[in-house]
């Protein structure tokens, strides 16, 4: 098979392809490969923290061969059905063992074990990658992030199914702070229903506002993105200085930070492009989605007036380019990442 496209993901894990027995969650979420992998091990076996259905595997496991990986994926379940193998925080490393898997396919008993393997995010040229996207029964499902598009309708649809609604201005404040691992996202978003679940003393379904959004997440390491990324735009060196202490005790990834900020130079650009073509300010912004934050709409809209279409193109190339800087050249992230936000804060301060 080859790589799913991340439209399909979902279905698939749904109804997986009759063709592939092994199939790779990979990608830079690690909430989302874990929510996936373990959706798709619930559609595969009755329960699958039974360890006689269930085989799990460690990388550890496979460091003498590929043994375990193959005999796991033959043995028949002694409770009858489909049968499991899982094998998690795979890398590189494993490979080969994925490669003898594919190749003892043709030998594997009907019925055999489906294998399901996890890993972090793998560049296209990764040898586990390419191993499952090359193999005719095999399948390789990114896991990425969650963004402006997607992340309005994971929070509508995790709190309806609570039995809760949301209004949209506290859709909007949701959507601009979380969204970077889909774990940490529905574990706010549980936070928010415990909260609201206090509140209700009637059996009324709850209708979650803005307020009370804010006095549940409005401390987390969220709000210290924001302070960077208005920092950044605001050409406000003094602030960004402050803001990157805070996320540096906090524990904010400098990839996340950049990604931040390039998501914000991206909606700016966005916005500014529609401005161009006759638009508003206001409607332009007002295309956006998710909308920007009613708190944040004047800095935004002085931001669109600051900045040319030229100057967002190049600020979302350093981004870019600061994002790999920190992922390849071993240089230190935080560095890398400090530099550039610095640069572009001061970009902002002379327009």
């Amino acid at each position: 098979m080859v790589k799913i496209a991340a439209a399909r993901v979902d279905g698939f894990i749904d109804r997986p392809d009759g063709a592939a027995f092994a199939v790779l969650i990979y990608g830079p979420d690690a909430g989302l490969i874990r929510e996936r992998a373990d959706r798709l091990a619930g559609n595969l076996v009755d329960d699958p923290s039974d360890p006689f259905s269930v085989t799990e595997l460690s990388v550890d496991d496979l460091k003498s061969g590929a043994a375990p990986l193959v005999d796991g994926a033959a043995a028949m379940p002694l409770t009858g059905g489909r049968g499991l193998v899982r094998l998690r925080a795979a890398t590189d490393g494993v490979s080969g063992a994925v490669d003898a898997l594919f190749e003892a396919a043709a030998g594997l008993p009907q019925g055999g074990r489906f294998v399901i393997v996890e890993a972090g995010e793998l560049p296209p040229r990764s040898k586990l990658r390419q191993a499952f996207e090359k193999a005719p029964s095999g399948a390789a499902l990114p896991c990425y992030a969650d963004d402006a598009g997607s992340l309005p309708a994971v929070i509508v649809e995790h709190l309806r199914r609570m039995g809760m609604e949301i209004d949209r201005d506290a859709v909007a404040f949701l959507a601009e702070r979380l969204g970077s691992d889909r774990g940490v996202t529905r574990s706010e978003l549980d936070k928010i229903v415990l909260y609201m679940g206090g509140l209700e003393d009637d059996g009324a379904t709850a209708r979650i506002e803005l307020a009370d959004v804010m006095a549940c997440i409005g401390d987390s390491g969220a709000m210290s993105i924001d302070a960077v990324v208005a920092a950044v735009a605001g050409g406000k060196r003094l602030e960004l200085e402050q803001a990157l202490s805070r996320t540096r005790t906090e524990g904010v990834s400098p990839i996340q930070l950049m990604r931040a900020v390039g998501g914000h130079f991206q909606r700016l650009h966005l916005a500014k492009g529609l401005a161009e073509t006759g638009l508003s300010p206001e409607d332009a912004m007002g295309k956006l989605r998710p909308p920007v934050f009613f708190k944040a709409r004047q800095d935004f809209r002085r931001q669109m007036s600051g900045w040319s279409m030229d100057g967002l193109t190049r600020v979302l190339a350093m981004t870019a380019e600061a994002e790999a800087d920190c992922k390849t050249t071993g240089l230190p992230a935080d560095a890398v990442a400090e530099r550039a936000m610095l640069r572009i804060a001061q970009a902002a301060r002379v327009r």
